[in-house]
């Protein structure tokens, strides 16, 4: 699929077969993280491949978000690392630009993905942390629900040229 067309075609799916993805889809998606942009080339990432049932159950049931969790049979947390990247705006930025390529490449390969965000909500940090048990210098970012869908949506035209301003407000 064409760069352009994958951005411009992409949507959040949340509706899945329950088929498993599989091992060499799952390696691309996580080779399209890794070759994410971040601040000073840190690469702060790490990404946490959860497809245990019981363990898509319980973040299903405490995410608000993530109800489908179950149904697409995997997720990836994408986590940034605090010793490598002190600050956390850049943190963020990093990781954000991981799951950004996730959510592109799974579209690519067919495959349906939501974002389900985690940072910075404490209460979902703090679950996340533990259920996946996270050392304390890992922070979870964001959470990639990943499967075969069920659902095709629509593209959808957000350029908005009230939004755009040229070299001043």
């Amino acid at each position: 699929m064409d760069v352009l067309q994958a951005i411009f075609t992409r949507r959040s799916i949340r509706k899945f077969t329950g088929e498993p993805i599989s091992e060499e889809n799952m390696q691309t998606l996580l080779k399209a993280g890794f070759s994410a942009p971040s601040a000073h080339n840190s690469q702060p990432w790490h990404f946490v491949v959860v497809k245990n049932p019981a363990s898509l159950e319980y973040i299903a049931e405490a995410h608000p978000y993530a109800k489908m969790l179950p149904k697409a049979g995997s997720c990836i947390i994408v986590c940034g690392d605090n010793n490598v990247q002190k600050a956390k705006g850049f943190l963020v930025e990093d990781c954000s630009a991981a799951i950004q390529n996730i959510l592109l490449a799974a579209h690519g390969l067919g495959l349906g993905a939501v974002w389900c965000g985690l940072y910075p909500a404490p209460e979902l940090t703090q679950l996340i942390a533990t259920a996946i048990k996270l050392p304390d210098h890992i922070d979870p970012i964001g959470m990639v629900v990943v499967g075969h869908k069920a659902e095709d949506r629509e593209p959808a035209n957000r350029f908005d040229n009230a939004k755009i301003h040229y070299d001043q407000w």
